[in-house]
């Protein structure tokens, strides 16, 4: 095993305004971002789990996007019980959450 159970690279690239692909950053993935960092801390995870920011992540028109691994599954989070969800299903769990998920090596 890795260093951490679980390495989560949360995107919050910026495009400019009138890119139709949009970008993560300007759908809310800093906040995300700094809820998420909050909430592993806050759980004891630090040291077993990572949070790293991310550039640009190829999903944005689907964002905001976070990429988990090893398990290789990608999230479209919209809000902090979004994020919650994964947390506690996935991250504590070990159950991936079906209805936030854009790609994961199984069904991709």
């Amino acid at each position: 095993m890795g260093r951490f159970q679980k390495h989560i690279f949360v995107c919050i690239n910026e495009r400019k305004n009138d890119d139709k692909r949009g970008c993560c950053a300007s759908k809310g993935s800093l906040e995300l971002l700094d809820h998420l960092k909050g909430r592993v801390h806050e759980l004891g995870l630090k040291g077993k789990v990572r949070v790293n920011k991310a550039g640009c992540l190829d999903a944005c028109a689907q964002g905001p996007t976070l990429v988990i691994y090893p398990d290789d599954i990608w999230y479209a989070p919209k809000n902090k019980e979004d994020m919650e969800e994964i947390l506690t299903e996935h991250i504590q769990g070990d159950r991936p959450v079906k209805r936030l998920t854009l790609f994961s090596k199984k069904t991709s």
